[in-house]
C-alpha cells in the first residue's frame, strides 16, 4: 500500500450516514437472530463516533480493533456487504466463517485480526508499530480496547513498551462503563489517577465527533512524529446489551437506559447538522429509509453467498513448505550453540529484516547461555535487549510477523513461557488459520529447555513440549545435534509459519564431530542408530539414554535409535518404516507422562490398523513421573528417565 497517501476528506453529513449504516447493520442482524437466521450478534450501538479515527489515517497505518468498531471499519474501507457475510459466517468474509462476527480483519486495508481475548491485540499492535519505527516509517498503529479490558496485564506491557520505545502508537479505550454485565467505575484504571501518567493520557466525549477528530488527530500526529504514544480515553455509552446473549436490561436501571439515549451519538450529530442547516429532518428520514433498503439487500445478498465447505477445515494451518536448505555451518568439532550462534550471524548478514528480541541477549553477555554472543556488536539495529515480560516478547514477534519483518526471539527458560501463553493461543497459532491464510506469523521462537543438569530447580528444569504441540498451528522442533540445530533453525527462517525451537540444555555444550551439513526439513526424522530388533524413539536429551542403552544392551538386541527432531510435524511414517524391521517399540520422553507427546507417539502407532500389526510387543514409554523437577540432585534424578529404565523396557519387548 502506498505510504503518501492521505487520509480521506471528512465530511459530517456522509459520516453520520456511515454511522446510521453502521446502526442499520446492527439492528438487522438483530431481526435476523431472533428469526434464527445466525448464531450469536455482538453490538457496536453507542460507539459509532468512535469510527471518525478512520478518517486520520492513511492507508499505510495499521488498525488494530476490538469487535465493537463496527463504523471504524466502514470508514477504513469494509463494506456493509462484508459484515452481512461475516455475520453469517460465508466463506467469502474475511475468516472463511471462522471467526465469530465483529472480528474484522482485512491485509489489504491493514485491519489486523480481532481475538476474542480481549486487550489480545495490544501487545501485537506494539509489535507492528515497533517496525514501522525500525523502518524508518512515518506510519501509525492504532489499537482500540474496551474498558474492561485495560485491567489486562497485556495493556499495561503494551503501553509500556511504547512508552519505551516511544513507539507510534495510540490506545483508544473506549469507555462504556460495563463489563457484560459488571460497572466498571471501580476496575477502570484511569479512574485511580497516578496508575498511568496523565502526561499520556487524552480524555474526550467520544460520542461528539468534533472531540473524537480533534483529539485523536493531535495523536495521530505526534505518533507520526516520533513523540510517543497516546491513550484516548473515550467516555461512551454501550446502548446495547453485551452481546446477543445477553439481556442488559437484567442489570441496568430503566432509567439509565433512557438517559443514554439522549446521548446517542448519532442523535446527537443529526440534531447538530440541523440546527446548523445542513440537514434537514425529511433528509435524515430519507437516508434512513435509504439505508435500511441498502442494509436489507446486503444481508438479503450474504444469506445465500457460499458456506464454507467442511473439507477444508484445516486448510490454511500451515504454509506452504519451503524446501530445505543446508544452513551454513562448516564441519568440524562443534557445539549446539556455537552452531546457532554462527547461524544467527549469517541469518542477519543474509536479511536485514530479522530481529532478535529477548532478555539479556544484547552484548556484553549475549545471552545467559551465549546464543547471540557478538550479535548486537555486529548488528546493533537488528539485537535487543526485552524487558521481563515474555507476554511483549510473543505479542510483538507476532505484530512484527504480520506487519512483514521476521523475528527470531529468545525467551530465557522454556519454563517461562507462561505469561506468555495467552499470545501463544490467541494469536501466534491461530491468525493464519482464522483469517483463511490472508494474515501470518512467520517468526521462530526459541528456549533453552530441559533437566540433567543440576541446580535448575522447578523453573529451569522443565521439558513441556506437549503443551505446545496440544496447541494446532505451531512448528516445533527440539535439536540434540550442532548441525540439526543450525538446520532447523535455518528452515524456520525461511518459513511463513509460526516456529517453537526447543534447546536442550545439558547436550547444548556437549562437543561432537560434525561430519555432514545437510538440509533439514520440519517433519523429518534422523535414524542416528541403525539395528534389527527394536525401534527406540526419541529426542532431545534421551538421545544420550538410547545410545547408552543400545550399547549395554548390543550383545542381546540390535537397536536402531530415532530421533524425531520435530515433534510437530511428527514423521510417524520413519517410525513405521522401522518398525517393519524390528517390530518393537521404546519411546523416551523427558517430559512429564500424562498427556506427553510420547504417549501421542505410542497412540498414533498403535491407532493405525497397518502399523498396529507390525508390533510384536505391547509398546514402552519410558517418561518422567507425574512429578516436579527438585533442587536437590536427588530429587532431580529421581524423577528423570534413566539408562537402567530404558534397558528394562527393551527387555520387556523382547520377552
Amino acid at each position: 500500500m502506498s505510504a503518501v497517501s492521505e487520509p480521506a476528506t471528512f465530511n459530517k453529513t456522509e459520516f453520520l450516514r456511515l454511522m446510521m449504516l453502521s446502526r442499520e447493520g446492527d439492528r438487522r442482524e438483530g431481526i435476523l437472530l431472533r428469526q434464527s437466521k445466525g448464531w450469536f450478534q455482538v453490538s457496536g450501538m453507542g460507539h459509532e463516533a468512535i469510527g471518525a479515527l478512520s478518517y486520520l489515517l492513511r492507508e499505510d497505518d495499521w488498525l488494530v480493533p476490538y469487535y465493537r468498531d463496527r463504523a471504524m471499519m466502514l470508514g477504513r474501507g469494509m463494506s456493509n456487504k462484508d459484515l452481512a457475510l461475516a455475520y453469517f459466517a460465508k466463506r467469502e468474509s474475511s475468516s472463511g466463517g471462522r471467526q465469530m462476527p465483529g472480528h474484522y480483519s482485512s491485509r489489504e486495508l491493514n485491519v489486523f485480526s480481532v481475538c476474542t481475548p480481549t486487550g489480545g491485540g495490544l501487545i501485537p499492535a506494539a509489535g507492528a508499530a515497533w517496525s514501522m519505527k525500525l523502518k524508518g516509517k512515518d506510519s501509525v498503529a492504532v489499537a482500540t480496547v474496551g474498558d474492561a479490558a485495560s485491567r489486562q496485564g497485556e495493556f499495561f506491557e503494551a503501553f509500556a513498551f511504547a512508552v519505551q520505545e516511544k513507539l507510534p502508537l495510540v490506545i483508544v479505550i473506549e469507555d462504556n462503563k460495563y463489563g457484560i454485565s459488571t460497572p466498571t467505575d471501580k476496575f477502570m484504571v484511569l479512574n485511580y489517577g497516578g496508575v498511568i501518567s496523565e502526561d499520556h493520557v487524552v480524555k474526550l466525549d467520544g460520542r461528539r465527533v468534533d472531540d473524537v477528530l480533534e483529539a485523536g488527530k493531535a495523536a495521530v500526529e505526534k505518533a507520526r512524529s516520533g513523540q510517543g504514544p497516546t491513550i484516548l480515553w473515550c467516555d461512551i455509552d454501550r446502548l446495547s446489551s453485551h452481546t446477543s446473549s445477553d439481556d442488559h436490561r437484567v442489570y441496568r436501571p430503566q432509567d439509565e437506559i433512557d438517559e443514554m439515549a439522549d446521548r446517542d451519538p448519532i442523535k446527537l450529530l443529526r440534531d447538530e447538522l440541523i440546527e446548523n442547516g445542513e440537514l434537514t429532518m425529511e433528509q435524515f428520514e430519507s437516508m434512513q429509509q435509504e439505508i435500511a433498503d441498502e442494509v436489507y439487500a446486503d444481508y438479503t445478498s450474504a444469506e445465500t453467498a457460499q458456506d464454507p465447505k467442511a473439507e477444508e477445515v484445516e486448510d490454511h494451518c500451515w504454509a506452504e513448505t519451503v524446501p530445505a536448505e543446508a544452513p551454513p555451518i562448516s564441519t568440524g568439532p562443534s557445539t549446539m550453540v556455537e552452531a546457532m550462534n554462527t547461524t544467527f550471524k549469517k541469518a542477519l548478514e543474509s536479511n536485514p529484516d530479522i530481529i532478535f528480541f529477548g532478555e539479556d541477549i544484547e552484548d556484553p553477555k549475549g545471552g545467559v547461555f551465549g546464543l547471540t554472543k557478538g550479535l548486537s556488536d555486529s548488528f546493533p539495529n537488528n539485537v535487543f535487549n526485552a524487558p521481563l515480560a515474555e507476554a511483549t516478547i510473543m505479542g510483538a514477534a507476532v505484530g512484527m510477523a504480520g506487519y512483514g519483518m521476521k523475528p527470531v526471539f529468545e525467551l530465557q527458560f522454556m519454563d517461562f513461557i507462561a505469561p506468555a501463553w495467552n499470545q501463544i493461543t490467541t494469536n501466534f497459532s491461530s491468525l493464519r488459520w482464522r483469517t483463511f491464510g490472508e494474515w501470518t506469523t512467520g517468526c521462530v521462537i526459541y528456549a533453552p529447555y530441559g533437566a540433567y543438569l543440576p541446580g535448575g530447580s522447578l523453573w529451569h528444569s522443565q521439558s513441556n513440549e506437549a503443551c505446545l504441540a496440544h496447541v494446532p498451528g505451531i512448528k516445533i522442533a527440539i535439536p540434540s545435534t550442532p548441525e540439526d540445530a543450525a538446520g532447523l533453525f535455518w528452515t524456520a527462517m525461511h518459513g511463513d509459519d509460526p516456529h517453537f525451537i526447543l534447546i536442550p540444555k545439558h547436550i547444548f555444550r556437549k562437543r561432537v564431530e560434525v561430519n555432514s551439513i545437510e538440509p533439514v526439513p520440519f517433519g523429518k526424522a534422523k535414524v542416528v542408530r541403525e539395528g534389527d530388533d527394536v525401534t527406540i524413539v526419541t529426542w532431545g536429551n534421551t538421545l544420550e539414554l538410547a545410545h547408552e542403552a543400545a550399547e549395554k544392551l548390543a550383545g542381546e538386541c540390535s537397536i536402531e535409535v530415532i530421533d524425531l527432531r520435530s515433534i510437530v510435524p511428527c514423521d510417524y511414517e520413519s517410525i513405521a518404516a522401522s518398525l517393519e524391521k524390528t517390530g518393537r517399540l521404546v519411546v523416551i520422553q523427558e517430559d512429564t507422562r500424562t498427556a506427553g507427546f510420547g504417549q501421542t507417539v505410542v497412540s498414533e502407532i498403535t491407532a493405525m490398523q497397518e502399523w498396529f500389526e507390525l508390533l510384536f510387543a505391547a509398546p514402552q514409554l519410558i517418561s518422567r513421573g507425574d512429578v516436579h523437577i527438585g533442587y536437590n540432585p536427588i530429587y532431580e534424578y529421581a524423577a528423570l528417565p534413566d539408562t537402567d529404565e530404558v534397558i528394562a523396557a527393551v527387555r520387556k519387548t523382547m520377552e
